[in-house]
C-alpha cells in the first residue's frame, strides 16, 4: 500500500460481537510476499494484539494518523482499543499484517446496517508505506467480505489523501466517486472481475519474481557453518563461493576459527558488520533453531540451508522445517531448502555459486529448477559436458517454502533466461503451476522431467500433493510444457531450444554422406509425426567439406523445409573436423539455414562439439551453435518435440469464455448449499436434483419418467410422446454395450408393455425409465473428475468397451478456453467417428464444444461438484443430446488457484 486511509464512521454502534473474538476463519490466514520482495504474516485481529495496536499507532507519523482519522488522534483510548481488537469476524473484521512480532499495517471492514455493504479502511506504518501491503489486505478483506454475504465496500477519503485513492482506483474494481467538503466517497463492487483479477495476478508476479530475484542477486553472502575440514558441506560451500569469485563480500561464520580458506570468519551472524543479504546455512539440524534466530536479528533477506536431517526424517523433522519457515517469513525472509544443493547465478555481475558443485556450466541462457539436491550436482556436470549453458540455476530440496512455481514467476521476466528447464518430483500447488507455465510458455519454452510417478521421498510428500498420470499429462499438453521421460532427454531437447531457431512447421528434410544414415533419420521422422519435405539427400561419402556445406544450403533454401537433420560419418581422407566448422558456418549469419533449425548425428559426439560452436560473450557456446546427437533417432526426437511446441505457441490462445445464456449460477448456489447441509462426505443427487442443478447451466437432460408399474410406463410414453426409450435403472445393466437394459424406438403401447416386462425380468427391478427418443448418434461421454491435487478436470471420449479398455479419453485442465474446448472434443484417437469418417455425415462438434464449456463453467462456479458423467451424449448433425446425467457433491479437498495472493 503506498499510503493511508480513510476514517470509519462510528454513528452507528457496531453489532455486539462473537461470544469468542478468537474464533476466526483459520484459512483466513496467510503468509504474502510484498512488492519489494520481502514477506509477511497476515492474520485476524485477536483483544492478544492490543499491545501491539497500541505500540502501532505509537509508531504512526502525525501525517499518517491524520490522513487515516481526520484528526490528530495523539493517542489511542482504551475503549478504542477493545473496540478495534474486539470483532466478531462477520459484520466486523479487521486484519493485521505483521513482520515479527510487530503490527505493520490494520485493515477492516463494518457492515453497514445489516446490508450487503460495508465500510472498509487501512493504516499501513510510515516505514512500509509503498510496499504493497494496502493492495493485499484489499484483496484479503473482499474475499473475507464476499464470505459474509457482503457486495460492496465504501470508502471515506480525505482528498489530499490521492495515495489511498489509488490503491482502489488500481485494485481493477469499478469505483464511483463523490466529493463533498474535501472528503472523497468511494463506492465499489468487490465481486472479482477480469480486470482486478489480472491487476492481483500482475502484482503476485511481480513481487514473487522480485523475491527470486533478491534471492539471486545478494550483495553479499555468509556462509553459516564455514568448516576448515574440507570434508564438510560447509567448506565446500564457500570454497565454491570463493572460486566463482563472487561479485561481493564473503562473510564466513565460525565460532572456533578467526579464519576459514583465508578469509576472516565471525562467530555468529550478527557479529558481522555489514549488512546479509544472503545466507547459506550449513550446521546440523539442531543448530538451525539458534541460526534462525540471529538471521532475524540481523535482518537476512533470503535462506539457503543445506542441511538435511528435516521433512526427509519423518514428522519430528517435519515439523522443525515448517515452524523454521514460519518463522523465516513472518520476519520478511525466504528459504530454499533445507536438504538444497543451492543457488547458482552466472551473471558476470554477480558470479554467484552458492551450491555444493564444484564448477558451474558457462554462462547461457537456459534457467534450470531441481527439488532433487542428490542428482543437482550430476545435472550441473552433465549440462556443462554438454555445452549448455545456464543463467540461474536453483535446487530447492525439500521445498519447504520457494518452488518452482516461484521460478517461474521470476524467468517470466528474467532478460537473462530464454529457456526453462524444470526437474520436478511432485507439485506444491499443481493449480498455480499451470496457470504460470500457460503463460510463460508462449514466450518461453519450458521443459520438464517428471519423476516420482511411483513413489515419492517423505520430505517431498509433506510439501507436494500426488498427481496421477492422466492429470499430468492434461496438465503438461495444455500449459505447452515439453515433457520429457528423463534427464537425458531433457539435454538433449534444451540444446536445440537453446542454441537453434524454433521450426515453423513440421517439414523436415535430412542431409549426409551415409545413406543408411539417412533412412534411420527419415524412419525416426515419420514415426515422430514430422513430414519430410524429400528423400534423403546423400553427397556421398567421397563429398568434400565445401561440398558437404553446398548440399546443406541448398536444401535449406527449399520454401519447403522447415528444418534440418543432418547426419554425418567421417571420411578416412579428410578430418572430421573440417566437415563439422563448414556445417557451422553454413548455418550462421543471414543464410537461410540460419532460420531453421539444425540438429546433427556428428562423429557421434553429445552436445555441442568445439568445431559446431558458436563462442557466446564467455566462449560458452552460444545461439547459432549446432547441437550434435550419438544417434540419428534421439536428434529426430529432440526435433520433434520442439515442433510440437512451435506448434502449440503459435496455435490461437483462445479465451477464457462463459457460454452465452442459460447460466443462472446464484440458483446453482443455492441448491449446492442446500444439499450439502449437514453432509460430511459426499452425496449422490437424485435424478430430480441432477437435472435441476444441469437446467442452471444450460445442460437440458432429453426429457424422462421414472416409473414403477407398467400402467404409468403406458401414461409416461403417452405424456411424452412416441417413439420413446425404456431403460433399466439398474447400475449393473445402464451401460452395457450389449443394450441388454435398454429398449429403443418403441412405437405403441403394446411395445411399451413389452419393453417393460423384458427389462423387469432382466433386471429384477419394478422402476424403470421412460424417455423421448433423441435423434440417433454416436455415443459419447463428457465427465467431471476432482483430482485432489491438480484439481478438475474435464474429460471426453466416445463411449463404448474398446474405449474404455484403451483409455481412449482426453481431459483438459478447468478452466477451459474456447481453443480447450474444441481441442478436447477433437483429442481421442476415436474422434475422426465425429468429423465424417468414410463418407458418415460430421457431428455437430460446436454443440460438443458448448456442452464441454458449461461443464466446465459448473465445475468452476462449484467446486463441491465432486464428480459428474454426461452419458451418453448423442452426438449427430442435430446437436448433442444428453440422455443420462449423474452427479456426486461432497465437499472441495483442497484449495483452488483463486481467491487472495497467498504463500503456499
Amino acid at each position: 500500500m503506498d499510503g493511508v486511509t480513510d476514517n470509519v464512521t462510528d454513528a452507528a454502534a457496531p453489532p455486539a460481537p462473537r461470544p469468542d473474538p478468537y474464533d476466526y476463519p483459520r484459512h483466513w490466514v496467510a503468509d504474502v510476499v510484498l512488492s519489494d520482495g520481502g514477506t509477511a504474516h497476515v492474520r485476524p485481529i485477536t483483544p492478544d494484539d492490543a499491545e501491539r495496536l497500541v505500540a502501532f499507532h505509537g509508531r504512526l507519523s502525525e501525517r499518517t494518523r491524520y490522513l487515516r482519522y481526520f484528526g490528530p488522534y495523539p493517542r489511542m483510548p482504551q475503549r478504542d482499543v477493545r473496540r478495534f481488537t474486539t470483532v466478531d469476524h462477520r459484520d466486523r473484521v479487521a486484519l493485521v499484517a505483521l513482520l515479527g512480532d510487530e503490527i505493520v499495517a490494520v485493515g477492516r471492514f463494518d457492515r453497514l446496517g445489516g446490508g450487503d455493504s460495508a465500510e472498509v479502511a487501512f493504516v499501513v506504518e510510515d516505514t512500509h508505506q509503498g510496499r504493497g501491503l494496502g493492495s493485499i489486505l484489499l484483496e484479503h478483506l473482499a474475499a473475507a467480505a464476499r464470505e459474509r454475504g457482503l457486495g460492496r465496500f465504501v470508502a471515506e477519503v480525505l482528498a489530499e489523501n490521492t495515495q489511498m485513492v489509488r490503491v482502489f482506483r488500481d485494485a481493477g474494481y469499478q469505483v464511483s466517486r463523490a466529493m463533498e467538503e474535501g472528503v472523497v466517497h468511494l463506492e465499489f463492487a468487490i465481486d472479482p472481475t477480469e480486470e482486478s483479477l489480472a491487476v492481483a495476478r500482475a502484482r503476485e508476479q511481480a513481487a514473487e519474481a522480485r523475491s527470486v530475484h533478491n534471492l539471486l542477486h545478494p550483495r553479499s553472502v555468509a556462509v553459516i557453518g564455514a568448516s576448515t575440514d574440507q570434508s564438510k558441506i560447509g567448506h565446500a560451500v564457500l570454497r565454491n563461493l570463493l572460486g566463482a569469485n563472487f561479485a561481493g563480500p564473503v562473510y564466513p561464520v565460525n565460532a572456533e576459527h578467526r579464519s576459514v580458506r583465508g578469509v576472516r570468519a565471525y562467530p555468529s551472524v550478527l557479529d558481522i558488520p555489514d549488512a546479509v543479504d544472503l545466507a547459506v546455512v550449513a550446521v546440523p539440524a539442531a543448530g538451525v533453531d539458534e541460526v534462525m534466530d540471529a538471521c532475524l536479528a540481523k535482518g537476512v533477506k533470503a535462506l539457503v540451508v543445506v542441511t538435511s536431517g528435516f521433512g526427509e526424517t519423518g514428522p519430528g523433522g517435519l515439523s522443525a522445517e515448517r515452524r523454521m519457515v514460519a518463522e523465516a517469513r513472518a520476519h520478511g525472509m525466504r528459504v530454499v531448502g533445507p536438504n538444497a544443493l543451492g543457488v547458482a547465478n552466472t551473471d558476470p555481475e554477480v558470479r554467484l555459486n552458492a551450491t555444493l558443485a564444484p564448477v558451474l556450466p558457462g554462462r547461457g541462457r537456459v534457467g534450470f529448477f531441481s527439488q532433487s539436491g542428490a542428482l543437482g550436482i550430476a545435472i550441473l556436470a552433465a549440462a556443462a559436458e554438454r555445452g549448455l549453458g545456464l543463467s540461474t540455476f536453483v535446487s530447492a530440496g525439500n521445498r519447504a517454502d520457494v518452488s518452482g512455481n516461484d521460478l517461474l514467476q521470476y524467468w517470466e521476466t528474467d532478460p537473462a533466461t530464454d529457456v526453462v528447464l524444470l526437474y520436478l518430483e511432485s507439485f506444491g500447488n499443481p493449480r498455480k503451476f499451470a496457470r504460470l507455465a500457460r503463460r510463460l510458455g508462449r514466450s518461453k519454452p519450458i521443459v520438464a522431467v517428471k519423476s516420482g510417478r511411483h513413489a515419492i521421498s517423505p520430505a517431498l510428500a509433506a510439501t507436494g500433493v500426488p498427481v496421477d498420470e492422466a492429470s499430468v499429462q492434461a496438465l503438461f499438453e495444455q500449459a505447452g510444457v515439453i515433457r520429457v521421460e528423463s534427464l537425458a532427454q531433457l539435454f538433449d531437447t534444451a540444446l536445440l531450444l537453446a542454441h537453434q531457431p524454433l521450426p515453423a512447421g513440421p517439414r523436415v528434410a535430412i542431409v549426409g554422406n551415409s545413406t543408411a544414415l539417412g533412412v534411420l533419420a527419415a524412419d525416426a521422422a515419420l514415426a515422430a509425426d514430422l513430414e519430410l519435405a524429400c528423400d534423403p539427400v546423400d553427397v556421398g561419402s567421397s563429398a568434400g567439406p565445401e561440398e558437404f556445406a553446398a548440399a546443406v544450403r541448398r536444401v535449406a533454401s527449399r520454401d519447403d523445409v522447415d528444418a534440418l537433420v543432418v547426419v554425418f560419418v567421417p571420411p578416412l581422407a579428410v578430418p572430421g573436423k573440417a566437415y563439422a566448422r563448414a556445417l557451422r558456418e553454413a548455418s550462421r549469419g543471414g543464410s537461410t539455414v540460419a532460420h531453421k533449425p539444425v540438429v546433427s548425428t556428428f562423429l557421434a559426439a553429445e552436445g555441442v562439439p568445439a568445431e559446431l560452436a558458436v563462442p557466446g560473450p564467455d566462449g560458452s557456446p552460444g545461439p547459432g551453435s549446432v547441437p550434435s546427437y550419438p544417434s540419428p533417432e534421439r536428434a529426430v526426437l529432440a526435433l520433434a518435440r520442439v515442433t510440437r511446441y512451435a506448434r502449440w505457441r503459435s496455435a490461437p490462445q483462445g479465451h477464457f469464455v462463459r457460454p452465452d445464456g442459460g447460466i443462472r449460477e446464484a440458483e446453482a448456489r443455492a441448491l449446492v448449499d442446500e444439499w450439502m447441509t449437514g453432509v460430511r462426505g459426499e452425496r449422490r443427487l437424485t435424478d430430480d436434483a441432477t437435472v435441476r442443478l444441469l437446467a442452471c447451466y444450460g445442460i437440458d437432460v432429453v426429457p424422462f419418467r421414472v416409473v414403477s408399474t407398467v400402467d404409468d410406463a403406458l401414461a409416461a410414453a403417452g405424456e411424452l410422446g412416441y417413439p420413446v426409450a425404456v431403460k433399466s435403472t439398474s447400475a449393473r445393466l445402464r451401460h452395457r454395450s450389449d443394450l441388454v437394459g435398454v429398449r429403443l424406438d418403441l412405437n405403441s403401447p403394446d411395445a411399451v408393455r413389452a419393453a417393460y416386462s423384458a427389462l423387469r425380468e432382466v433386471s429384477g427391478v419394478d422402476e424403470v425409465y421412460v424417455q423421448t427418443m433423441a435423434p440417433k448418434g454416436l455415443s459419447c461421454l463428457i465427465g467431471l473428475q476432482d483430482d485432489p491435487s491438480f484439481g478438475t478436470l474435464v474429460s471426453f471420449g466416445l463411449s463404448g468397451v474398446v474405449s474404455d479398455l484403451l483409455g481412449d479419453r482426453a481431459y483438459r485442465a478447468v478452466p477451459l478456453s474456447d481453443v480447450d474446448a474444441a481441442a478436447l472434443v477433437r483429442a481421442p484417437k476415436a474422434a475422426p467417428l465425429l468429423t465424417g469418417y468414410r463418407g458418415a455425415e460430421p457431428a455437430d462438434l460446436a454443440a460438443l464444444e458448448d456442452l464441454v464449456l458449461r461443464v466446465a463453467t459448473l465445475a468452476e462456479d462449484l467446486p463441491e461438484v465432486r464428480s459428474l458423467a454426461l452419458e451418453p451424449v448423442l452426438a449427430s448433425p442435430a446437436g448433442a443430446a444428453v440422455t443420462s446425467a449423474r452427479v456426486t457433491l461432497g465437499h472441495p479437498p483442497s484449495r483452488p488457484d483463486t481467491g487472495p495472493r497467498r504463500l503456499r
